[in-house]
């Protein structure tokens, strides 16, 4: 159930940075936003590769000057970087649940 709900989000959320359209100031928020989340998932422990990955296309495109797609990566990269912090979270102490007794 939890898992249809994060894939959900991260479908939800890819929809609508796709229908974003950004300046460069919309992709510095947007980047800055995508940076803290990334951050607190640091701290626990949980980064996925994939957003780092998702924050360096967003890092490249707005070098090149594509805010639009710059703006649409990075708002992806947030909601990896949320979804990865709902995982640790929700991860753990759930997995007691599993544990055979």
């Amino acid at each position: 159930m939890q898992k249809s709900a994060l894939v959900f989000a991260l479908i939800a959320a890819g929809a609508v940075s796709a229908l974003a359209a950004g300046s460069e100031e919309d992709f510095k928020a947007a980047y800055a936003a995508a940076e803290a989340a990334n951050r607190e998932a640091g701290k626990l422990r949980n980064q996925w590769t994939t957003t780092a990955n998702t924050l360096a296309a967003a890092k490249k495109a707005a070098d090149a000057g594509d805010f639009d797609k710059a703006t649409a990566s990075a708002k992806e990269a947030e909601a990896l970087a949320k979804a990865s912090i709902f995982q640790a979270t929700s991860e753990k102490t759930r997995w007691k649940d599993l544990e055979i007794r």
